[in-house]
């Protein structure tokens, strides 16, 4: 039977492989534009609405609207992306989200924002995150083929994340210079490069075979629970898609959106720098994880790392939770963001490399479904469990529970070869 590592010809020693190629490149800086204006947003929403509301089951409220569609519509979209041109759901993508910056622009501008226009305003947001994600990673794919694929993962991951630590620098600037409210509007051009990029590229995301058109796309749980049981016989596969829930469901990025909170009690100024080098500092910790990996060699794909690395993401989150230290909370969330772009990359490149190409974005969905949708959740642990314990507490807990959770996964896990590509080709 063929392995994993004979179906990935990447040679494992080659440092930015998929930067080789030239469209790559491309869309790795259109895309890292886009997350920095997915995050400029979110910098500079989340602190106007915690100027205005002050209100932790908000901050909850807003984690849980943001990431319910992911829960909801992953596997959906995700089939989506197996049957159209993925050029065309990113860019259908891409247009939300300027709609909602440009929303969010004029309702603080108007002093006209009330509580039910940010759930509305997130949850478009939330539904824009997950037309997104499987077209993206079936477009890399089809990008650089399947030799270079690895490495095009963790690059695009990498850029991810690069977006989110100049998110906090680039929102903080507009805040300052343009007002809140000009800074969203702004922010909207940033959005331009990669729709545009994507009007003169022949990628569809479908190397491997036509446009599957016609037909309805399976939706719901049901179609969720057949994908697991069809992944049940790849124990690497199976592991990576439950710690990446579980992740997800105790802790996810829940802290995010209380972060103007925690730098407040930290003692940091009230202007929004302390608050955006908590948040830059959670980036560059990732943006350094994607580097070790894809420049060193270190940590290659494999359950165990993967692992491994979510118990020490636990434990450092834990310990920003608890911490009264501002220098410390810094360096914190710095390791925390290695380890997390660490597991993740490693997951994900599992889940797509052993992944039959029939099933790609449907498994592609079934994954942000389990490490982004869960993430609904966790705006209950934390956020509104930290409106009656305190967001210290219910962090520092909700981490714990994760660490255990992750052990028992680690104590279970065997390191066996999978079959699974083999029985649904």
């Amino acid at each position: 039977m063929e392995s994993s590592s004979a179906r990935v010809k990447q040679p494992r020693r080659i440092a930015f492989a998929a930067l080789r190629h030239r469209d790559f490149r491309f869309y790795f800086m259109t895309t890292m534009l886009a997350m920095m204006a997915d995050n400029i947003e979110h910098v500079i929403s989340y602190w106007l609405l915690f100027q205005s509301f002050r209100s932790p089951v908000l901050g909850g409220f807003a984690v849980l609207s943001h990431w319910t569609p992911f829960l909801l519509f992953s596997v959906y979209f995700g089939a989506l992306a197996d049957r159209y041109d993925c050029r065309k759901v990113i860019q259908v993508a891409q247009i939300m989200f300027m709609g909602v910056t440009i929303a969010w622009g004029i309702l603080f501008l108007t002093e006209t924002i009330q509580v039910w226009h940010a759930v509305v305003l997130l949850v478009v947001h939330g539904m824009a995150g997950v037309l997104w994600g499987p077209g993206s990673q079936l477009l890399i794919h089809d990008i650089v083929g399947s030799e270079h694929l690895q490495s095009a993962i963790r690059l695009n991951a990498t850029g991810r994340q690069l977006g989110v630590l100049l998110g906090p620098a680039v929102g903080g600037a507009l805040m300052l210079l343009l007002t809140p409210p000009i800074g969203l509007l702004a922010n909207a051009l940033i959005y331009l490069p990669l729709t545009v990029w994507l009007l003169m590229v022949p990628y569809t995301g479908h190397r491997e075979g036509a446009l599957r058109a016609g037909g309805r796309s399976a939706i719901g749980l049901k179609h969720a629970v057949e994908l697991l049981r069809e992944v049940s016989g790849n124990p690497r596969v199976l592991t990576m898609i439950l710690v990446a829930g579980f992740s997800s469901l105790f802790v996810g990025n829940a802290f995010q959106a209380q972060m103007p909170e925690y730098a407040e009690d930290l003692g940091t100024d009230r202007e929004g720098f302390g608050y955006s080098a908590l948040l830059a500092a959670n980036a560059a910790g990732a943006v350094i994880g994607g580097l070790l990996l894809e420049g060193g060699g270190l940590l290659q794909p494999r359950p165990r790392a993967a692992v491994v690395c979510t118990i020490l993401w636990c434990l450092t989150i834990a310990g920003f939770a608890v911490t009264t230290s501002y220098p410390l909370a810094l360096v914190l969330l710095l390791l925390a963001g290695v380890f997390n772009l660490a597991f993740n990359a490693m997951a994900q490149t599992l889940v797509q490399v052993e992944a039959p190409a029939n099933l790609r974005g449907r498994l592609i969905g079934l994954f942000h479904m389990s490490s982004l949708g869960l993430r609904s959740f966790s705006g209950v642990s934390v956020g509104m469990l930290g409106a009656l314990i305190g967001v210290h507490w219910s962090l520092a807990l909700s981490a714990m529970a994760l660490l255990a959770v992750t052990v028992a996964l680690f104590a279970l896990m065997v390191p066996t070869r999978a079959s699974f590509r083999s029985r649904t080709k």
